[in-house]
């Protein structure tokens, strides 16, 4: 094992699969490549069917990245905290795009061998919707996925995974 990608979020579920995705790589002396995913900022309103939300227009889309971009940085400054002393090699990766379909083809792009997410148990209407991202990731990836499940004493209801 060369390669492990993680996915990140800033959620606790995802701080685990980083926690997770650490100890492979120490184990295997393998590189960690962390992604992170900022999904499109749904303008206020409802959207079709009064249910799923509208996204940015073009026009409004510079406004959107200035988002994206402070919540990845966040993110990177954040990852490189929880390496920093581990001695695992990492890079970071922040996209904006629907999490899942990113978190796949990043793991394409860097050959991973690994691709470690972070869930948390999901409500009815996320299931109904088909809104889990880690089950999103192991219906599409072409690798092997682990899904880390929450603790059950640090189970969240923080957005994510």
């Amino acid at each position: 094992m060369e390669t492990i990608l993680a996915g990140y979020d800033g959620s606790r579920p995802a701080e685990q699969a980083l926690t997770r995705a650490a100890e492979f790589a120490r184990t295997f002396e393998a590189k960690v490549v962390v992604v992170s995913v900022a999904a499109p900022e749904p303008l206020s309103g409802p959207g079709a069917f009064g249910l799923m939300p509208y996204y940015y227009p073009a026009e409004e889309a510079g406004q959107a990245a200035d988002l994206d971009e402070t919540l990845l940085r966040q993110h990177q400054e954040r990852v490189e905290a929880f390496f920093a002393g581990r001695e695992v090699p990492v890079e970071f990766v922040g996209v904006t795009g629907d999490a899942a379909a990113e978190i796949v083809a990043a793991a394409d792009e860097h050959d991973v061998d690994l691709i470690v997410v972070g869930t948390r148990e999901p409500g009815f209407l996320e299931r109904l919707l088909g809104g889990s991202v880690s089950q999103g990731v192991a219906r599409r990836a072409h690798r092997d996925v682990l899904i880390v499940h929450p603790d059950e004493q640090n189970e969240t209801s923080e957005p994510g995974g």
